[in-house]
């Protein structure tokens, strides 16, 4: 038990301040400001406008912009010592992980696990949460996320009974210690800054134990009932079955047959743009015989191959659309479109312009220039096809069509550089524009009669892009893509009358028919599915397959992707991926174990996971238990014993200086540090004692208990809605004011916020652990609300229940 004899915090108040002390605090103006901004930084956190580390960053330039706290107290959060030791922790956790010590203890005791679904559950939560009372918790989720899925198809048991229970458990773990989880370490450096001496490593075990004793049974016993089930084991004994049920594989699996006289017959995969036209996923071909599985992109058609394939039959009946494109003319219609509003010019990027390195699609180029680009020409070749996903570099020219007088604003800004003025009918001869220009009608019978631009996937299947549009003799250039077509209507489209052919070719591919049975083809020795998830310290979230070029990159396609309880098949070049999606692989797989060594990803099955460096494995849990004892005996501070520690996994070889760099997780690291100078400028301005009073005034009638029931409850709510370890910032000042004005120990109020704020269960977005799980488990937000929500009220009736055992109020 500590000694509760309160100390006067005087180190970091400005100008002789007085600690807050009862007798009332007014709204003065410093108030007014300091809650006026952290109105705004809620609202922000609320909102998800701007990224949570900049709006914390925001706070520390508006606090010290308008005074409240010094230059030395808004840069202080950066040497905080709680600051140090979080991200010094996330290193000695990587530590242990790299060189398989946490694998280790986590597949030994989850040997013992059985095949009952109660146990497992029971078995899973302790494993994790014994690990994460001394390594950071989104690393012990995702370290265990593999273990467990392999448990859940060796028992036949729904991953999403498990996988919940996983991330509980690891938040559990995390409230047995201080270093568990940052908001134990917020509050007891909080404690430390005003004057009180701050927790110990172990004191917060008894009463976490009791806790996470409590939240573990009522999951294994009661909630893991309230999660979906889905039977997807016991449906077929066939791993790749239950991935092609969870990810609902077989609705949109058929064969397709290339027919003798298809003009498909000797292009390759991807010439025959069957992915990027016809959104198709071929997996497997059947020639002569024998199956080709995973056929790469440059695999040649021939006649009467069998393609199996996954994806939307409906793209095939926007391709019917396009059936009977005739070539009407060529050159003479673009002449038409020129005029002195619209125009042929020749763009040559700066050296100094912000669009070299990136491409138009990237670059939403047409929308944000409103011009349309025909051809870019580099030092030694001219490129007319995919330029969409072209990159752009220095000196580039760029010929391209569009209203004149936006041409020259172009031509004057610092993006490009002057260059000769060169006539029209000269560009076109130049640039070759003259067999690849043609025009084509929308006949009576269309189905493409009041469809839009946008809507035929013409430009996005196969680059043949519309620049203009003649109705009723009348003609315009660079239609809007929200043109409806309407009969009669001629387009003068850009292209290679042979990419008309690829698409005659699509339309003619004979469908044999949906038969799930088809995804049989899928497994071999050679070839197989595989599941990944995004790794926690991922630099992938918001960019597109297409952006990371995968396929390319990893040699795997993507058949789906599932996120928050539904499965993503269609588009998925262009989805932007998240934090928390599941996304199903299929090709060689040998490809799929080197998938296992990138940083950014989760591969869920151990087979294909990086190998650790198992021999380094008693060094690593030596270094770890050396970093504790100095800091249990009271020898060093957390913080330095922390540095010194990682610093020796790094000298050792346990952990290389790349891989320490990228287990930080910066964000938070930012967060933290940001919004301390908050937390000062909370209690030097008066602001803490005023929102103190303010609660008191209604909270005091029900005595101590009130105040220590509202003190949670309001932290345990703000959970759903802050980042856990801005609230910890924000609850820190206000509660200690409170504790001290009404003679309740600061110890009990501060352990009964910083177990709120990590009993972060209610939702997926309280806490990354919660996120990494959805995908995989395939959860909705309201399966976190059925078991989060009563695993709450558990955990606050417990943890209130035994707090004045251990720290009398």
């Amino acid at each position: 038990m500590k000694d509760s004899t309160r100390q006067c915090y005087r180190s970091l108040l400005p100008h002789g301040a007085r600690c807050a002390a009862p007798g009332g605090s007014d709204l003065t103006v410093e108030i007014g400001i300091v809650l006026a901004i952290l109105a705004v930084a809620v609202v922000l956190f609320v909102t998800e406008w701007v990224r949570m580390d900049l709006v914390a960053l925001m706070c520390l330039g508006a606090v010290a912009l308008t005074g409240l706290v010094t230059p030395k107290q808004a840069l202080s959060g950066f040497s905080n010592p709680a600051v140090v030791t979080v991200w010094a922790m996330f290193m000695l956790s990587a530590g242990l992980t790299h060189t398989g010590v946490a694998s280790i203890i986590g597949r030994t005791v989850l040997s013992w696990a059985g095949s009952g679904e109660a146990r497992m559950a029971f078995v899973i939560m302790s494993t994790a949460g014994g690990l994460s009372a001394f390594m950071n918790n989104i690393g012990v989720a995702a370290l265990m996320l593999p273990v467990v899925m392999d448990i859940a198809r060796q028992t036949r048991c729904p991953p999403s009974r498990l996988l919940m229970p996983l991330a509980y458990g690891s938040l559990l773990g995390g409230l047995t210690t201080m270093v568990g989880t940052p908001p134990n370490l917020l509050v007891g450096d909080a404690l430390r800054e005003f004057g009180y001496e701050p927790f110990g490593l172990f004191d917060f075990t008894p009463v976490g134990v009791a806790v996470a004793l409590a939240g573990i049974v009522f999951v294994a016993l009661v909630g893991r009932r309230m999660l979906p089930s889905g039977d997807l084991a016991s449906e077929t004994e066939a791993e790749a079955a239950e991935l092609q049920d969870l990810y609902r594989l077989g609705e949109r699996a058929v064969a397709v047959r290339v027919l003798p006289d298809s003009p498909l017959v000797g292009k390759s995969l991807r010439e025959a743009r069957l992915g990027s036209a016809a959104g198709l996923n071929v997996f497997a071909i059947a020639r002569e015989g024998r199956t080709i599985r995973a056929p790469e992109p440059h695999f040649v058609l021939q006649t009467d191959d069998r393609l199996f394939v996954e994806g939307r039959l409906d793209h095939f009946n926007e391709l019917q659309g396009w059936r009977e494109l005739v070539i009407e003319a060529r050159d003479p219609e673009l002449n038409r479109l020129l005029s002195p509003s619209a125009g042929l010019a020749q763009l040559q990027l700066s050296a100094r312009s912000s669009l070299i390195g990136r491409n138009l699609r990237e670059l939403d180029f047409r929308r944000r220039f409103g011009v349309i680009v025909l051809a870019i020409r580099g030092p030694e070749t001219t490129r007319y096809y995919d330029l969409a996903t072209a990159q752009l570099c220095e000196g580039d020219r760029l010929l391209v069509l569009g209203d004149s007088a936006m041409i020259e604003k172009l031509d004057a800004t610092s993006e490009f550089e002057p260059v000769e003025s060169i006539p029209e009918p000269t560009l076109i001869e130049t640039y070759r524009l003259e067999g690849r220009l043609f025009t084509v009608r929308i006949q009576e019978q269309s189905i493409l009669i009041g469809k839009t631009l946008s809507e035929t996937r013409i430009g996005e299947a196969f680059g043949l892009g519309v620049l203009g549009l003649i109705r009723h003799g009348a003609a315009q250039a660079l239609p809007d893509p929200g043109e409806v077509l309407q009969a009669g209507d001629r387009l003068l489209v850009r292209g290679e009358p042979e990419e008309l052919n690829v698409l005659r070719g699509l339309q003619r591919l004979e469908i044999e028919g949906e038969d799930p049975r088809i995804l049989d083809q899928l497994e071999s020795e050679r070839t197989g599915l595989i599941e990944i998830v995004l790794a926690p310290r991922t630099t992938l979230v918001g960019k597109t397959l297409r952006e990371i070029s995968f396929r390319e990159k990893f040699g795997l396609r993507v058949l789906a992707i599932q996120r928050e309880g539904r499965s993503i098949r269609s588009n998925l070049r262009d989805t932007a991926l998240r934090f928390g999606d599941a996304l199903l692989l299929f090709g060689p797989r040998e490809k799929q174990v080197l998938l296992g060594a990138e940083p950014d990803f989760l591969v869920l099955t151990q087979a294909a996971q990086r190998v650790p460096r198992t021999g380094k494995a008693p060094l690593a849990a030596a270094i770890m238990v050396a970093t504790l004892v100095p800091v249990i005996a009271g020898w060093l501070p957390i913080a330095i014993a922390g540095v010194v520690g990682s610093t020796v996994m790094v000298l050792t070889g346990c952990l290389t200086m790349d891989e320490a760099y990228r287990s930080v997780s910066w964000r938070s690291i930012f967060l933290i540090a940001a919004m301390l100078p908050m937390g000062i400028a909370l209690q030097t301005t008066g602001a803490a004692a005023f929102l103190a009073e303010s609660g008191l005034a209604v909270l005091s009638p029900f005595g101590v208990w009130g105040v220590i029931v509202g003190l949670y409850l309001v932290t345990s709510i703000a959970t759903m809605i802050i980042p856990t370890a801005a609230l910890v910032v924000i609850m820190a000042p206000i509660a200690i004011t409170s504790s001290t004005q009404i003679g309740l120990s600061p110890y009990a109020a501060m352990m009964a916020i910083a177990i709120a704020a990590s009993a972060s269960f209610t939702s997926p977005i309280s806490h990354p652990a919660n996120v990494l799980v959805m995908g995989p488990g395939g959860y909705r937000f309201v399966d976190y609300v059925k078991v989060g929500v009563p695993l709450t009220i558990v955990v606050m009736i417990v943890a209130l229940i035994v707090l004045p055992f251990v720290w009398a109020f």
